[in-house]
């Protein structure tokens, strides 16, 4: 397997498609100062080598004023990873699953409608087979979001 190389115009280019993967080739080439072409192959490229490895929908904070968004921190017992894995993705509410080093395990980011949903969908992850312990955060505000 070889190494993919990103160069510093690599770097720049996925900056920019991080604060808007829509836009045209022909902006991000004016932005670049470079050719329309050498940011298309250069996109090609880095979707070949799965750098780029897709497109997503960032939802607007103001669209989602109404829910309450926490960071929930999850221990879980030996050799339950991929069954609580597994049972977190029928999870709607469930944005975000990092696993992580540390005194956890998982982190889990979840958007509720209501601090008393969010209540019982922190007793329903608490509750699953394997999970030993959750500590959560709610989240105030987002102050950088790339």
């Amino acid at each position: 397997m070889s190494t993919i190389r990103i160069d510093a115009t690599d770097q720049a280019l996925l900056a920019l498609l991080r604060e808007n993967a829509r836009a045209p080739t022909a902006e991000l080439a004016r932005k670049l100062k470079l050719s329309r072409t050498t940011v298309q192959s250069r996109l090609a490229r880095l979707e070949r080598e799965r750098v780029i490895a897709g497109y997503t929908v960032t939802v607007d904070a103001q669209a989602e004023a109404g829910q309450v968004r926490a960071h929930i921190l999850i221990t879980l017992e030996p050799r339950k990873s991929l069954a609580i894995e597994t049972a977190l993705r029928r999870i709607p509410e469930l944005r975000t699953l990092h696993s992580v080093s540390g005194p956890f395990d998982l982190i889990a980011i979840v958007a509720a409608p209501s601090i008393g949903e969010l209540d019982r969908l922190i007793d329903r992850i608490g509750a699953l087979d394997g999970v030993e312990r959750t500590t959560s955060a709610i989240v105030l505000s987002t102050r950088i979001q790339r």
